[in-house]
Order: C-alpha cells, then structure tokens, then sequence
C-alpha cells in the first residue's frame, strides 16, 4: 500500500503535463506537489526529503540536466526521474550517467510512472533509514562504553545496572548463556567506570593451556622454569590500576583457583620464581556461563572463590528473553556490517521480522550479528531470504504460542514503524494501515511511547 504521507514533486512548465501526473499519482495514494519551474521546486526542497522528484528536462530557466546535478549536490541518494522528450534517447543516457534514478519517455502510460514513483520512494526509505541507523551508530561509537542494543524492560534494566555498578567499586560477576555479550557488558562496565582510561585486559580462562595458565596470569622472572628466558609481566600486574576480565571463569583448574582466590583477597600478586608481593590496584569483572553455585556443590569449582566472586552478580538476558529487540538488534548489525564492506544493508520485511521471532537463537547475539553480515553480503544470492541464510536451522521451532507469537510479530512492526517515522503518529498510521484510535490502543497494550522515538531522533 502507497505511504500517503510521502511526496512526489512534479516539475514540468506545461500545466497540463502537471495536472495529468498529479491527478495519476494521487489516484494511485500518493502525494503530489506540482511546480512550473526547477527554481521554485528547489526553495521548498528540505533535508531528509522523503519522497522523489519527477521532472521535464526541456524547461525555461532551470532545465532538468541541472536540477539533477543541484539535486545530487545536496542529497545524492535522492531519487530524481527526468522526463524525456520522444527518441531523445542520448539524453536518457546522459541523465543516467549523471545519477538520474531513472527516466520516463513522452508519452508514458500512467501505471509506468506509479511503478517508477513506488520503486524510488521504497529506494528513498531505505537510504533515509540507514542513514538513520549510521548516525546513530557514530552517536554511539562516539559515546562513553559499548553499545548495548534494545529498548525491551529486560534491556532497559540491564543498563540501569551497568550505570549503577559501573560506578562503584565491586568485582562483578556475570551470569549468562554463550553469544549474549557477557564481553561487551565487562567492556561498558569498565569504559563506564573511574577507570575507563586504563587497561581492560580479557582473559579467557578456556584458552589458555593448563601448562603456561599461571604465567600468564601472574607473570614470571627470569630462570623460573625452563624456558623462561627473561622476566614476563602477567596479565594481572598488567591491568594495574585498570579490570581484568574473566572469561568463562568455570574453566579455570581448580589448582589455580586457590591462588586466584588469594589475589582476591590481599589484592597482592606474585610472579613465578618471585618473593615479592607486587600491589595490584584493579577491579575483577568474572564471567561464566555455567551455575557456579551448582558447579561449586559438585566439587568443580571452589565454594570459597564462588562466594568471593559473587559480590554483585549481574544477570545477562538471552535473545529468548527479549524477542522484541531482535529485529532492532538485527538491523543495528547489518548496518554495522553494510558500513564495514561499503555495501547497503537491505530492509527487513514482515516475512523477515516473522522469521527472526520465530528462531529459537542458540548462539544468541553472536549468532544474530552472524546472520546480519551473511543478509549483506550474500543475501542477493539467496533472494534475501532470511529463512534460507539460517542454514537450514528449523526456523519455525519456538518455545512461544502461537498468540504469543502473533503479540511479538505486531508488537516489533509497531515499534520498527515507531523508530522509522520517528513517532509520528499520522505517518505511523498510513505505514500500518490503521486507524488512528486503534494504533493508540495497541501503544497502550505493548506499553509503547511515541515520545520516546521521537527523543531517540534528536539524541
């Protein structure tokens, strides 16, 4: 359905040119705004124009070779159609190599100009949004910390904790499944905190052999042990004065727990082959995804280190857990990656969103962040099919309802066309084809706020 709150300009100097394209558009659901000159088109022409430009070439003053190049000079993903004379067909190619969107030929049958107006202005909505989307991305990468992605209560929540315990002094432990970014939480509790100049050093204590784990940690002096042909500072002594990150901190051998557990405590740590205590003035962000509680009653891990750590445990939500973030977060990766390889990230559809809800995520975001780079950069070769790009996963397998998952799929168009129009209620209600007392009963059942998304635009 045409967006009837979407302009066409129509720019021609013989009125009854103007008058037959304007009356085909608006009979087809657009809005047409017609003009006798180039001149008079471009004085009402504001940034972020939403819709095309339709134009003669052949014009007294200002032609249409020109207004294109004006055009471009302002905003070259602004779609123009020019409008050509019969067989003027070196002009077509002209205006094609200057960046026209396309161009029509005298005479034209009206529903080729309603195709060309749809395709251009579904270009246009695209284009505005991902500029949308990069400028909140530079917002965001110029903000103190990691971005963290959602507007769902559990997200919401999450950050209130990050800017609380960020600011005070605790070792933090976090709890969650693989792929929920337990790093990008340590990173924005770090860059958040009185610390944030200082080193963030990450140490995943799965990867390192069991063999060399100690030193890596603690650091050694030279003749320590065969092999060790010259001091080493480890990483603790390293993140002076800054965080340590302990990934997956139920890995760790449990002879070394004993040791970690002291560095804890006395805030002291020694190298290999050392005397000396070296002072560390650091903070301990550990996480793990395993029941540490659990893991401690069986014996694997130590019930004292367990209790030191849990000072402040922080819990991470799963993607199950916040459905209605995953086409935001979605899109926030694919425009992430389409900036990354100078390509444009594709619009999602209703089949798309529909798709993304129904997907269990047992990767979580790191699997949704993995299907965003594929949807750019392969997605032309599977039809942008989403379903396909999954990898054959069952994409149709939920824990939800069926009227669960009917509530997550119009709840997340609701508030994509939120974020898209900026909380205009008349745009959001032509986009969605509602009325406005209904779309106002559905904000109050999915407690959505256009106030909100119009706070977020000038953020």
């Amino acid at each position: 359905m045409p967006d009837t709150a979407t302009p066409v300009l129509i720019i021609d100097d013989e009125a009854h040119l103007r008058i037959t394209a304007g009356q085909t558009l608006d009979l087809a659901g657009y809005t047409p705004e017609a003009f006798d000159s180039a001149e008079a088109a471009l004085a009402t022409l504001a940034p972020d124009f939403p819709g095309v430009i339709v134009s003669d070439i052949r014009m007294p003053g200002m032609d249409g070779m020109t207004l294109l190049r004006e055009v471009r000079s302002r905003d070259p993903d602004l779609p123009v159609i020019l409008v050509t004379g019969h067989g003027d067909i070196s002009t077509a190619v002209e205006a094609m190599r200057e960046g026209a969107w396309d161009f029509l030929e005298k005479p034209f049958a009206g529903d080729r100009l309603v195709e060309m107006v749809r395709r251009g202005i579904e270009k246009r909505r695209l284009s505005l949004e991902n500029r949308r989307l990069k400028a909140e991305l530079d917002a965001q990468q110029s903000a103190p910390g990691p971005r963290l992605v959602g507007r769902t209560q559990a997200m919401q929540h999450l950050a209130s904790m990050i800017q609380r315990i960020s600011q005070v002094e605790t070792d933090v432990l976090l709890y969650g499944e693989t792929g929920v970014g337990k790093d990008l939480v340590a990173r924005s509790l770090h860059e958040r905190s009185s610390r944030g100049g200082q080193p963030f050093v990450a140490i995943n204590c799965g990867a390192i052999p069991e063999s060399i784990i100690e030193s890596e940690l603690f650091g050694h002096e030279k003749g320590a042990f065969t092999g060790a042909m010259e001091r080493r500072i480890g990483k603790f002594e390293h993140a002076n004065d800054g965080t340590v990150f302990l990934d997956e901190i139920e890995s760790m051998p449990l002879a070394l727990q004993v040791k970690l557990l002291r560095v804890l405590q006395e805030r002291f740590v020694e190298r290999l082959g050392a005397n000396e205590p070296i002072p560390l003035n650091i903070r301990v962000i550990a996480a793990t995804k395993a029941d540490l509680k659990a893991a401690a009653e069986d014996g694997r891990f130590r019930e004292d280190l367990y209790y030191r750590l849990n000072v402040v445990t922080l819990p991470i939500p799963s993607l199950r857990e916040r459905r209605e973030d995953i086409p935001l977060l979605f899109q926030h990766f694919a425009v992430v990656a389409a900036n990354r390889s100078g390509l444009e990230a594709p619009p999602l559809t209703a089949t798309d969103i529909s798709v993304l809800l129904a997907h269990d995520w047992p990767g979580n975001v790191r699997e949704l962040r993995n299907l965003a780079e594929r949807f750019v950069l392969l997605g032309a070769a599977y039809d942008y099919r989403l379903d396909a790009l999954l990898e054959g996963a069952d994409v149709g397998a939920s824990e939800l309802a069926l009227p669960q998952q009917v509530e997550l799929f119009e709840k997340s168009l609701i508030s994509q066309s939120l974020a898209s129009h900026r909380g205009r209620i008349h745009d959001i209600c032509v986009h969605l084809g509602l009325p406005r007392k209904t779309l106002y009963d559905k904000l109050k059942k999915y407690a959505l706020k256009p106030e909100d998304y119009r706070q977020a635009a000038h953020d």
